[in-house]
């Protein structure tokens, strides 16, 4: 069976080794030492992290008043109060005003299964990719995870980093790079492209396995960037291939399916491009069963691919 990960791990241990050598670095949370993983943290540099208590709009607030001293603050809360309730701070403060926050979603989609519709996060990307000036992105494994948080204190920026919850394998090599606003091939195909962002990579992968067995080439599209998008990566899909599913733990009412239809439609060509997702708030159950109830596996993702063929 292979091996799967959380990679809220990655992400504090990660940050935990950045700090040590950058004193620019610290946390903030919404009393979620636990649920961020950032015990470690506290403990190796107690006086970095604030804890601000169940105050999220603070919470963003007191992030873009310590970037706007000089400091790299990784603003860290579950994803649907994250993203719900400081929405105005996070336009206002953070991608209007461009003070260099990492907003950092935890347990996106719907990692927290039974607690239900309230503790979702399925509407965030919808509500975060119009804001001018915010990137958005999603890494889908350990890899991507530690290079992420890499490359945001090297050059940090108004960012919202989805880091996932839901353990999922790894789907990256050494030789993918991380580059801003980019997507990796996860694997080469000329019929049909699969793209997945964060849990939903591993699942396209899969779908593209079952296709290969049918004798259908599949490109799988790893779209770690929601925002800037990797329009050169959709083009050459639309072009290249002859049909798009796009499958994500999201709404896909302006998520990374609606970016991605919106990029082809511009181009007039006539391929399809086609959602899986979620329309609709997401009943209480284990993750996995939520998953499967909005049709996020593998089987299901290559039924729409062979449908659109």
């Amino acid at each position: 069976m292979t091996e799967t990960y959380d990679n809220r791990q990655v992400f504090a241990e990660t940050l935990i080794e950045l700090a040590a050598a950058d004193e620019r670095i610290v946390a903030v949370c919404n009393d979620s030492v636990g649920s961020s993983n950032l015990g470690g943290f506290r403990a190796a540099y107690p006086d970095r992290l604030i804890n601000v208590g169940i105050a999220e709009q603070n919470m963003v607030g007191v992030g873009a008043g310590l970037a706007a001293t000089g400091l790299i603050p990784f603003v860290c809360a579950a994803g649907p109060f994250l993203s719900g309730r400081a929405t105005e701070q996070i336009k206002a403060d953070v991608a209007y005003s461009q003070h260099k926050v990492i907003l950092c979603a935890m347990s996106p989609g719907m990692a927290y299964g039974e607690l239900g519709p309230t503790h979702h996060s399925v509407e965030d990307l919808s509500w975060m990719r119009p804001l001018p000036g915010l990137d958005i992105a999603v890494p889908a494994d350990r890899r991507q995870t530690r290079q992420a948080v890499e490359a945001l204190v090297a050059d940090p920026r108004p960012t919202y980093l989805r880091i996932g919850r839901t353990k999922a394998p790894d789907v990256t090599t050494e030789a993918d790079a991380w580059e801003r606003g980019r997507f990796t091939v996860a694997r080469q195909g000329s019929d049909v492209t699969l793209i997945g962002l964060g849990t939903t990579v591993s699942r396209a992968l899969g779908a593209a396995a079952e296709l290969a067995a049918d004798g259908v080439d599949a490109r799988v599209l790893n779209a770690a960037w929601v925002s800037p998008l990797d329009r050169e990566a959709i083009v050459a899909a639309a072009s290249e291939t002859r049909a798009i599913v796009v499958a994500e733990e999201a709404n896909i009412a302006g998520g990374l399916a609606a970016a991605v239809a919106q990029v082809v439609a511009q181009l007039g060509v006539s391929t399809k491009v086609i959602p899986v997702g979620l329309t609709e708030f997401a009943p209480t159950g284990s993750t996995e069963w939520l998953l499967d109830h909005f049709g996020l596996t593998a089987a299901n993702i290559a039924r729409v691919a062979r449908e659109a063929l």
